[in-house]
């Protein structure tokens, strides 16, 4: 938990202290709660799994499947309307702001969220949809609808999304 607090420290240069994002940023809470969800829902324990993660979104605004696979240091800023879903995997050092959705576009049971690789940006309100993959340091505009891959090292953005780097 304390390296999550730092990560958050690192790249929100609001944040004064490493207990004043404990106590009063959503995002680590929604992550710790996520934590435990996940290990219930793997042990196919879903309905306490998704207790806890209803009880996490009403206090933190934050919906985060207990099947989605989160990696280190996931930063969610200000987080309010923050969806990842049930097959989602989130790689490593990534940033996800407000209003964002890792979201499905299918309802069969097989994959059908986004793999975030690793130090992914995803920008206030973006939706990322399907089962695409965005590779290393990939960053995604505010707003941006992404419905395809995104090569590794770019920049897309607008609706459809475009890569402009």
């Amino acid at each position: 938990m304390l390296t999550l607090l730092r990560a958050y420290k690192k790249k929100d240069p609001s944040a004064k202290s490493l207990l004043e994002i404990f106590f009063l940023y959503p995002g680590p809470k929604a992550i710790f709660f996520h934590r435990i969800s996940h290990v219930l829902y793997k042990i196919k324990l879903t309905f306490l799994a998704r207790l806890i993660s209803e009880f996490s979104r009403l206090i933190t605004a934050i919906e985060i499947h207990p099947g989605a696979v989160i990696g280190k240091n996931l930063v969610i800023d200000h987080g309010h309307g923050v969806v990842i879903g049930e097959t989602a995997i989130v790689g490593d050092n990534v940033i996800i702001y407000h209003g964002s959705t890792l979201g499905g576009t299918s309802l069969n049971l097989a994959k059908r969220h986004p793999t975030l690789d690793d130090n992914v940006l995803i920008g206030a309100g973006a939706k990322v949809l399907g089962p695409v993959t965005l590779g290393k340091n990939v960053k995604i505009g505010a707003n941006s609808v992404v419905t395809k891959d995104c090569p590794a090292d770019s920049v897309f953005v607008g609706i459809p999304a475009r890569r402009i780097k």
